[in-house]
Formats: structure tokens, sequence, C-alpha cells
């Protein structure tokens, strides 16, 4: 099997949040990655529509986690970093 690779950066957004997004070859799937923040949160769909609902699930999960443990939220812009 061929390697493939993406040639640009492909991003969503949801509430201020960025995500990077990549296609994994090896789990046959598009994964993402919630940019800008002190915690790892990933996500990953079997097409565009599952991984903008991921990736909705997850800044709220995220959000909600931060309200739980008393901690600010942080969502800062990666392409300005």
């Amino acid at each position: 099997m061929e390697n493939y690779f993406l040639t640009k950066m492909n991003i969503m957004i949801y509430k201020g949040y960025t995500a990077r997004i990549e296609y994994s070859t090896e789990d046959g799937c598009l994964i993402g990655e919630i940019a800008g923040i002190r915690d790892i949160v990933g996500f990953h769909g079997d097409s565009a529509a599952e991984l903008q609902a991921a990736f909705e699930e997850a800044v709220e999960d995220y959000l909600e986690m931060c309200e739980e443990s008393g901690r600010p939220p942080l969502a800062m812009d990666f392409l300005t970093e």
C-alpha cells in the first residue's frame, strides 16, 4: 500500500476551538485533535459528518471537564501561535 500525505492542513472550528484534521491510513479514518489547549483531546470519524459530530462532542466534553474541575477553558488560535 502506498503512503499518502496531506499537502495542506485541514481544520475544523467550533465555538472558537480549532481542530487539526488528518487521515489515518493505518486506521482508515479521519482523526482530529483540538489545538491550542492544555489537554490532549482527540476524536475520530469515518466520514466528514461523523468527524464534525465527534469534534463538537469533544469540545462540549472539554468545556464540561473544565467546569467540573474549576479550571478555566483555554481557546487559542493555533494559526497565530
